[in-house]
C-alpha cells in the first residue's frame, strides 16, 4: 500500500465506455480512487452502489470518484447500466495501476492461496498527493466514509 504524503502514481488507462482516463486529468481536483476486486460481486456492488448514492455529495463537494478494477471495459459497461453508476469504472486488466498502488496481494479464500485484488481507496489531493490511505475496507461503509474524509 502507499503512503500518505506519497505522490499519485499516474495512469492512462480505458473506462467503461472505451475512452482513456489518466489520474492527471483531474489535478486540481480531489480524487477518491477506489480498486475493488470484481463486478457483480455482492461486495463490489455493495461498495460501487453506495459511491453512487452519495455521488451528489460527492459532486457538491468537487471530488471526483473511479472505481479501478481488472475486469474488462465490457464488464465494466454492463456493471455500471445494471447500477446506474454515474462515475468512470477504469479497466486495468494488465494491472498497469493495481501494481502501482500496491493493491495486488496474495489472497486467502477458503484455505486457498490465489493473488488478487485487496479493496483499498486512496483520497488524493489536487496537486496530485496521496492524502489519505485506508486498506482493507469494509465495502458496505467505504462509501459513507470517504465522505466524512472529504468534509
Amino acid at each position: 500500500m502507499l503512503e500518505v504524503g506519497m505522490k499519485a502514481p499516474d495512469f492512462s488507462l480505458l473506462n467503461q465506455d472505451g475512452e482513456t482516463i489518466s489520474l492527471s486529468d483531474y489535478k486540481g481536483k480531489r480524487v477518491i480512487l477506489y480498486f475493488y476486486p470484481r463486478d457483480n460481486t455482492p461486495g463490489c456492488t455493495k461498495q460501487a452502489c453506495g459511491f453512487a448514492e452519495n455521488y451528489p455529495h460527492f459532486m457538491e463537494k468537487d471530488v471526483i470518484v473511479l472505481g479501478v478494477s481488472k475486469d474488462s471495459v465490457a464488464s465494466h459497461k454492463k456493471f455500471e447500466q445494471k447500477y446506474q453508476l454515474p462515475f468512470p469504472l477504469i479497466s486495468d486488466p494488465e494491472l498497469q495501476a493495481i501494481q502501482a498502488y500496491d493493491v495486488w496481494k496474495e489472497k486467502n479464500m477458503y484455505g486457498k492461496k490465489t493473488m488478487g485484488v485487496v479493496r483499498t481507496t486512496y483520497l488524493i489531493n489536487e496537486e496530485g498527493i496521496i492524502e489519505k490511505a485506508f486498506a482493507k475496507v469494509k465495502a458496505a461503509e467505504n462509501a459513507e466514509q470517504m465522505l466524512k474524509e472529504v468534509e
